[in-house]
């Protein structure tokens, strides 16, 4: 039993190691005691957990998250699944929003998974896309859309009228993007489905009536009005 559960950490996420074993129940009652002694190491921390050494399914993973919420102030924002490179990415992206986690903290859903040529994802809240948004496939958004992959499809933000909407992309090379009543002019030139060697995250906000494109730095978002 000392050992059912093992928490590891890394940057901006925790590996729960579980007991493959161990009668589920029993092993919600571990990992309630673990978190309950470690409640003020994390304090309010936001972060993303994977799960190693035993097969869940979703409706286990949420009884799991669920527990840990209950008993800790850990924020946990995605569960990290199977596929590297997105987990990847989606490590990168915390890193570098770290420093403004109002882009986090704001968000209402998480959406896991690629949306394909002819897929459309519609809600009234912001929304973490964790995955790639391919040519022909549309996300709209009455709030904010922050894509963990490339944008390379369309994508329609601040639908609800207010200011200070935004797009995030990790590869922002998208067909069409507005945000509230403005549109974005991409270029004719421009490719629409190339990946960069180098990950470049980048926000579109509007800034003097017009949609703007750039890197994120530190900086940029600490002067943005979100």
């Amino acid at each position: 039993m000392k050992n059912a559960v093992i928490i590891k950490s890394f940057p901006n996420g925790l590996t729960i190691f579980l007991d493959s074993e161990l009668p589920f129940s029993q092993l919600l009652e571990e990992i309630a005691m673990k978190f309950s002694e470690s409640a003020n190491f994390f304090k309010d921390a936001s972060m993303v957990v994977s799960f190693e050494g035993r097969e869940l399914s979703e409706q286990e993973e949420r009884q799991i998250v669920n527990t840990i919420t209950a008993n800790s102030r850990l924020n946990i924002v995605c569960i990290m699944g199977k596929d590297n490179e997105t987990n990847r990415n989606f490590v990168k992206a915390l890193q570098q929003f770290s420093f403004h986690q109002e882009v986090l903290e704001n968000a209402g859903q998480f959406y896991k998974g690629t949306l394909k040529d002819g897929q459309i994802l519609e809600t009234e809240n912001s929304i973490i896309v964790l995955g790639d948004v391919y040519p022909g496939a549309c996300i709209i958004s009455s709030k904010d859309i922050v894509v963990l992959g490339g944008l390379y499809g369309q994508a329609y933000a601040g639908g609800n009228g207010e200011e200070g909407h935004f797009v995030v992309a990790l590869e922002m090379s998208p067909e069409k993007l507005k945000i509230g009543d403005f549109k974005y002019k991409t270029s004719e030139k421009q490719s629409k489905w190339s990946i960069k060697p180098k990950i470049q995250p980048k926000i579109a906000y509007v800034n003097d009536a017009r949609v703007t494109l750039a890197p994120i730095t530190k900086e940029l978002l600490s002067d943005l009005p979100f």
